[in-house]
């Protein structure tokens, strides 16, 4: 049995069609990639997403879960880089965001959920969350 602030998660469940763009690393600002992604539940506890860019540098596989104990969702991320990180994050009232303060860097991804559509704004931030620079924008298509 799915606890309620998991159960909360279940708009995110399904196939999506993922298209980046606005991004500083890529050949121009006007590139455009597109990929995939497939959010599922894992187990009644965990939801994991599994993500094809076509471009295995690109490539992002998330599990996300909660702490009973410190009232709040978790997200795991690792891609095909090698690269592992741990994000905090939020999700109601139309709103999903995910944040990390790591000693690297600092990154944030702020999102408009609506029913069959996702718009993300992606940035960085090198010293500490005093400034932030665009990383990239995501848009999420329902399948």
């Amino acid at each position: 049995m799915k606890n309620e602030a998991i159960a909360a998660l279940e708009p995110l469940v399904g196939n999506w069609k993922l298209t980046m763009s606005n991004a500083w690393f890529l050949d121009s600002l006007e590139t455009k990639v597109e990929g995939t992604a497939t959010i599922e539940w894992l187990d009644d506890a965990f939801l994991i997403l599994r993500s094809e860019f076509g471009a295995k540098e690109r490539d992002w596989t998330w599990v996300m879960g909660r702490s009973d104990a410190n009232d709040r969702y978790v997200l795991l991320y690792y891609d095909q880089r090698g690269v592992a990180r741990v994000f905090d994050m939020s999700f109601g009232d139309g709103e999903w965001s995910i944040s990390r303060e790591d000693p690297d860097f600092h990154q944030r991804v702020i999102s408009t959920v609506e029913p069959d559509r996702i718009v993300s704004d992606v940035g960085a931030s090198d010293d500490g969350g005093t400034t932030w620079r665009k990383d990239f924008d995501m848009i999420w298509e329902r399948q």
